[in-house]
Formats: C-alpha cells, structure tokens, sequence
C-alpha cells in the first residue's frame, strides 16, 4: 500500500456574501476533489487542541499523528532545523519576519504587510544579512530563509515572553501586539533598531521606485525550542518523503525522519510549482510508502484577504494537483490510500488562522463505494466520522481505526 497526504493549508473558510454565501472551497470548480469525496470516507477533524494557537505548526503537528499536547514547543524551531540550524537545550529560535510597517508618526505605526509584498528570498538575503551585521553577536544570529520568512537564534535566550504573529494583526496598529514578557524590552528594541537600519537601505529603495512594498522592519514571535519528535517509521511502520516550500512543515519532516524533497518552483505562493511537486511526490512513492505534500497558497490568498486567489489557488490544487494524482497513481501503484484535508481554516474575512474542524476525505483504492458529495465545509455538518483529536487521524489513514 502507497499513502499519499495532500494539506492545501488553510483551504477551509466561512461563506462569503461575494460568493453568494458560499465558501472559496464551494465557490472554486474542484471536481477531482468532489470525486475522491463521493467515493471516500468523509470526516471531520479537529487539528488545534483547546488552548493552542491555530498555526500550521500545531496543525501539521496533529496531521502526522503527534499529539500537540506532547510534543509542541513552538514554530521557530521547527523552521531552524529545516534550514540547518543547531540549537542546544538552551537556545532559542524566533520567526523572524520581515514586514511593511506603516509609520504615521512615532506613536502610530501599524502592520501593512506581514510578508513586505511577498519580498523574494534574493532580496531579503541581503537585508536578512545586514540586520545580521548590525544587531547580531556572539549569542545572537540572524538567519535568512525563503522570502519574508527567517530566524533569529538566542543562544542562552528566553522564550518566556507572548508574541504575536504579524499575520494576525494586518492593517492594526502594532502597540498592543509587541511582545511581552521577560526580556521583551529587548526583543521590541530590536525591532525598533531594525527599522532605522531598513528605512534607507537600497533595496528599499528600488522596491519603492518599482511599486512595491519595502521591507522596512522585522518582526519577532513563534518563539521556542527544540521539540524531539519520535520517528515516523517507528510510529507507523512505513517510510516517508515530504514536500513543501515552506522551512515549517520541513522541520517538521526532518524531525519525524523523513525524506526532504525540495522541489524546483516549489514558491509556497500562487506561483509555486505544482505539477513538479505531484511528479516528485510519485516518483518519491517507487521508494517509500508515504509521501506528505504541503501546499502553502490558500493559506497566503487567506492571509491577503483575497477570496479570487484563494479560489484560483484551490483550482490549480485540483486541476493539477489531483488530477495528476489520480490519473497516474492507479497506472504506477497496486492499491494506494490518499489523504485530503486543509490544516486549518484561513477565513477570508478574518484574515488569519481559526482553529475549528476542517473537512478530510480518505479515498482507499481498494473500496468501491459512491456517494453524492462535494469536498466543502459541508461534509463538517454531516460527516461520516467526527475526530477530536487531529493526532489520531493519521491512525484511521494508516490503520483503519482511531
């Protein structure tokens, strides 16, 4: 048997008076999702345990079968050791953004853009290197990603401080978001310090001149240590590969002992490579038995608000993704599982991450059965199977119970 998990992170979402009172996922064309729903078993399924912030880390946390509750000690970490970071027991990592700021005056500044217009990785690497230069040390790095998305790592630091993610307070005046806690006067002033190295630099300064946004300050948060995680194949019995472009769900991967694929084109927007991805990810299937592809552009269209590029996002996931899926699995495979399910919703209307049940569909190969059904929020009002905890799904895929 070949198991293959599909996350469109953030897909699910809350009807839309644009769309008629349909949701992005009802409004979007998605016939090979609709298929594997009317002849799959159809749930629900809870990711974010009561009490923990809904962010992918959590959620793609519970996807792969580890409990939150257990093994969830923040984002940051996960994303240092996807880009190769070593982190002793007594250090930690910060997501370090870089974000528009809006400053009006000293005491009105607020959050435009908490990806500096989706900067590239080219340009952020330089700025990423500066902020390095100029605010780094002996106990304190700074570490460029891919495009808005890096991290600084404390040696000896503290995570005992709340921190907000800048893609929750889009458009709001950061005052009321900065951190907060031990040693939070230290992380604010190294935000404030950020701004007046960023405000002048050239790259800005050329972003400005084409029409786009400038990455004028960083923005700290996801703070936290690093998590062990027992193995996958030690949990399951079978062997993986992932694939994503982003640093989170890797980590991820690597601590779960899975195989990284790192796809060329592979974006984690609109543009990402998709087709390469589903070509790798079968390929990956001729020598391991699980494959976990991670598709980050619904989540960023939620982010911006823009319900057009979360349905276009949502189609190109069915069109290219599945589809390819399901032409060539049956051709390359005996008997194959497939997993579909968003990680969490991504409302268009908030913006930002919530943490209630999403739909899933697991379609077995081996099973016959059809039904009338749509791959929407639908499926939450009358599912066949209802789950509380998203760590035990990975149970019902694998095994066939929870």
């Amino acid at each position: 048997m070949k198991y293959i998990v599909i996350v469109p992170d953030g897909a699910a979402d809350y009807p839309l008076e644009e769309l008629g009172g349909l949701t992005p996922l009802q409004a979007a064309r998605t016939p090979n999702m609709d298929w594997l729903a009317c002849h799959g078993l159809t749930g629900s399924v809870k990711n974010i345990p009561q009490g923990f912030s809904p962010g992918s880390d959590v959620a793609n946390l519970s996807i792969l079968g580890y409990d939150p509750k257990v093994y969830y000690t923040g984002r940051a970490p996960l994303e240092a050791v996807s880009m190769g970071l070593n982190l002793s027991k007594n250090d930690v990592a910060y997501r370090c953004n870089l974000v528009t700021l809006k400053v009006l005056d000293k005491n009105k500044i607020f959050m435009e853009d908490y990806s500096a217009g989706h900067i590239s990785s080219e340009e952020a690497k330089i700025l990423i290197e500066e902020i390095d230069r100029k605010l780094g040390s002996d106990n304190l790095r700074f570490y460029p990603g891919v495009s808005y998305r890096h991290i600084m790592l404390w040696k000896d630091g503290s995570d005992e401080v709340e921190c907000t993610p800048p893609h929750d307070i889009t458009g709001k005046e950061i005052s009321m978001y900065l951190p907060v806690g031990k040693n939070s006067k230290f992380l604010k002033d190294l935000i404030f310090k950020s701004m007046d190295i960023l405000k002048d630099h050239q790259i800005n300064k050329k972003r400005v001149s084409e029409g786009k946004k400038p990455a004028n300050s960083i923005w700290l948060w996801g703070q936290g240590r690093t998590p062990m995680l027992p193995k996958f194949q030690e949990k399951y019995g079978i062997s993986g590969a992932l694939i994503s472009a982003v640093d989170l769900t890797k980590g991820l991967g690597i601590l779960a002992g899975f195989h990284i694929i790192n796809v060329p084109g592979a974006t984690g927007w609109i543009d990402t490579n998709y087709e390469g991805k589903v070509d790798y990810a079968l390929n990956a299937l001729e020598r391991v038995d699980f494959v976990y592809i991670h598709i980050e552009a619904p989540d960023e269209a939620g982010h911006q608000g823009d319900y057009k590029l979360k349905i276009k996002a949502i189609e190109d996931i069915d069109s290219i993704v599945i589809k390819k899926i399901l032409d060539e699995a049956p051709r390359k495979f005996k008997e194959f599982k497939i997993l579909l399910l968003p990680d969490h919703p991504t409302p268009i209307k908030l913006r930002t991450h919530t943490d209630e049940p999403v739909p899933f569909v697991i379609y077995d190969s081996n099973r016959t059965e059809k039904k009338n059904r749509e791959f929407s929020e639908e499926i939450l009002k009358s599912p066949d199977i209802q789950i509380e905890d998203g760590y035990k799904l990975m149970n019902l895929f694998i095994f066939g119970n929870v």
